[in-house]
């Protein structure tokens, strides 16, 4: 029924491997969408921060404002950044004419250009909007 093993029986049977060979994938970090896209919205955010800081332009507000600028710029320029890290790769952001040809793959499907651009740039662009429309009625109350 049951046996039982000894060291030197599993030692016999055993192949052991001291160094497994190290396979790597390419690593593609590109995120399929064009730089462009990348700076629209690093762009729409600052204008954000920059309208709200034009619009109620108060000494008092200068650093809340710098740093709110510096955490966007962090928070867009480290994957930047990363894209950019060991191991190098051969994968290049996609350019905008191939972007609008191709598209990109969803965990849904293929998207196309305009969709996937209405998508990234749909919450920075309300953003900015709503940071205009703030500014505006502060200004006419």
């Amino acid at each position: 029924m049951v046996e039982q093993l000894t060291r030197e029986k599993i030692a016999q049977q055993a192949d052991i491997r001291i160094e497994a060979p190290r396979v790597t994938a390419p690593t593609d970090r590109t995120f399929e969408l064009p730089t462009g896209l990348y700076a629209t919205t690093v762009a729409l955010f600052l204008g954000f921060i920059g309208t709200l800081a034009l619009g109620f332009g108060n000494p008092e507000m200068v650093i809340p404002f710098v740093i709110f600028a510096l955490f966007v710029v962090a928070g867009f320029g480290v994957p930047a950044i990363w894209t950019r890290l060991a191991p190098t790769t051969k994968s290049k952001p996609k350019t905008w004419s191939r972007f609008r040809q191709d598209g990109i793959m969803t965990a849904y499907g293929r998207t196309s250009a305009r969709d996937a651009t209405v998508q990234v740039l749909i919450l920075p662009s309300l953003i900015f909007a709503w940071g205009l429309v703030c500014v505006t009625i502060a200004a006419l109350v």
